[in-house]
C-alpha cells in the first residue's frame, strides 16, 4: 500500500513540469481572447502592452521581496543585464513585433508563424549545447519528429480550412457588440504585397526573440536561482521599456485612459496570470526540463484558442484545425517522451555508481578470514580497511 502511494506521488511529481505548462498554455489562451475583445474596443495594443508588464511588475514585486527575502543572493551588474535582456526579447520587443505583424498582415497568419518558436529554440538550444541533437538515439529522433509534428499541426491548423464541423453550439458572440475598424486587430488585412512580406519578417523576428529570451532565461535560472525575483526584474524591465515606446506612438492621454470595462479586465489578467504567475512557471519549469521542454507546448495554444473561440466568440470548429490539434498532441507526446527517457538515464546513471562502490566496500569487510591464522588476518584486514576507506571516499566524491 505505501509503495503503491509512493509511485502515485513519484508518478504526480513528473507530471508537476507537465501540468504546470499545460495551465501556462490556458493562460495564454485567455489573453488572445481578450486582446480581441481589448482591440475591438479600439484599444491602442501598444499600451495595452505597456499597462501588461506594470500590473506584472506591481503583482510580482510584493511576493518577491516577501517569499525570497531570505535566500534572494546578491545583484550583481550581470544579473541586471540578464534581466534587461529578457524584458527586451520575452516582453517590450518580442509583443510588440507580434502586434505590428498583426496590423500588416492578419491574425491568423501571424499566429501560425508564432508556432516556429519550437524550432527555432531547438536550433539555438543546440547552437548553445543546452540540448544534444544525438540523432542516432531513438530519444533524438523522438525530439526532432516531435518538433516537426507540431510545427506541421500548427500550420495545418492555421492554413487549412475544410469542412465545418458542427460540435457544439452555444450561440455566443462577445465580438458582435461593437467591430471598430480602428484598432489593429479589427483593421482589414492589407493586399500590398511589400506590407505582407514587412508583417512576415516582423513575426518571425517575434519568433526569434522569443527563442532567444528562452535561452537567456535558462542562463539567468542557473545563475538567480530566485524565480519570482528574476521574473519581476525583467517585468520592470519591460515594463519601462515598453512604456517608452508606447509614449513615442501614442502620445494622446485620452488612450491611456482605464475604465470598468474590458481594457482594465484585459490589462490586468495579461499582467497578473501572463507576466506574473506564467512567467515564474516557465522560469521555473526551463530551470527543471530546459529551454526546448517550454517552448514545445506553444502550439497546443492555437488548439485552446480554436476551443474557445467556438465557445465564446461564435468561430466554427473546421476539419483543418480538428486534424491539426492531433499533430500537435502527439506531436508534443513524442518531445515529452523522449525527454523524459532522457532524465530517466541521467537519474538512473549516477545512483547506480555509487551503491555499486558502496556495495564492493561492504563485501570486502564482511570477508573475513578464520582466527587461527592472525598473521594473514591482521593483513587482510588492514587491506579490507583500505578498500573500504577508497570506496567511502569515491562515493562521496561522486555525491559531491
Amino acid at each position: 500500500m505505501a509503495m503503491g502511494t509512493g509511485r502515485i506521488c513519484n508518478a504526480l511529481h513528473g507530471l508537476k513540469p507537465v501540468l504546470l505548462m499545460v495551465v501556462v498554455q490556458f493562460a495564454f489562451a485567455g489573453v488572445n481572447v481578450l486582446y480581441k475583445l481589448a482591440a475591438n474596443d479600439g484599444m491602442n495594443l501598444s499600451i495595452l502592452v505597456a499597462y501588461r508588464f506594470i500590473f506584472g511588475t506591481a503583482f510580482l514585486l510584493p511576493i518577491a521581496l516577501f517569499f525570497e527575502r531570505k535566500n534572494r543572493p546578491k545583484l550583481k551588474w550581470m544579473v541586471l543585464l540578464q534581466g534587461f535582456l529578457s524584458g527586451l526579447f520575452g516582453g517590450s520587443l518580442s509583443q510588440n513585433l507580434y502586434i505590428e505583424s498583426l496590423a500588416l498582415t492578419s491574425a491568423t497568419f501571424a499566429s501560425a508563424i508564432a508556432q516556429l518558436i519550437p524550432a527555432i529554440t531547438f536550433i539555438l538550444a543546440i547552437t548553445f549545447r543546452l540540448e544534444k541533437l544525438n540523432l542516432r538515439s531513438l530519444t533524438g529522433k523522438a525530439k526532432v519528429v516531435g518538433t516537426l509534428m507540431g510545427i506541421g499541426g500548427a500550420m495545418l491548423l492555421a492554413f487549412y480550412e475544410g469542412v465545418e464541423i458542427n460540435i457544439w453550439s452555444t450561440h455566443v458572440d462577445l465580438l458582435h457588440t461593437s467591430q471598430q475598424q480602428h484598432s489593429h486587430l479589427a483593421s482589414s488585412p492589407h493586399t500590398d504585397s511589400g506590407d505582407r512580406l514587412l508583417g512576415c519578417l516582423l513575426a518571425f523576428g517575434s519568433c526569434i526573440c522569443y527563442a532567444i529570451w528562452l535561452i537567456i532565461l535558462t542562463k539567468m535560472s542557473a545563475t538567480y536561482p530566485c524565480y519570482y525575483s528574476s521574473t519581476a526584474l525583467m517585468s520592470a524591465m519591460g515594463s519601462i521599456q515598453a512604456v517608452g515606446f508606447a509614449l513615442c506612438k501614442e502620445s494622446e492621454w485620452s488612450q491611456w485612459m482605464l475604465g470598468w470595462n474590458i481594457r482594465l479586465l484585459t490589462v490586468a489578467y495579461s499582467g497578473i496570470m501572463v507576466t506574473g504567475l506564467s512567467a515564474a512557471i516557465i522560469a521555473l519549469c526551463i530551470g527543471m526540463r530546459g529551454p526546448l521542454f517550454v517552448s514545445v507546448f506553444n502550439p497546443l495554444m492555437l488548439v485552446l484558442v480554436a476551443i474557445v473561440g467556438s465557445l465564446v466568440l461564435d468561430e466554427k470548429l473546421h476539419l483543418g484545425s480538428v486534424l491539426g490539434a492531433v499533430l500537435i498532441v502527439c506531436g508534443l507526446y513524442a518531445v515529452l517522451w523522449g525527454k523524459g527517457k532522457e532524465i530517466d538515464k541521467m537519474s538512473n546513471s549516477v545512483p547506480s555508481t555509487s551503491f555499486h562502490h558502496q556495495d564492493s566496500g561492504s563485501i570486502d569487510i564482511v570477508i573475513m578470514p578464520p582466527d587461527n591464522n592472525k598473521g594473514n588476518s591482521n593483513n587482510i584486514e588492514s587491506l579490507t580497511n583500505n578498500s573500504a576507506l577508497k570506496a567511502t571516499s569515491s562515493a562521496v566524491s561522486m555525491i559531491h
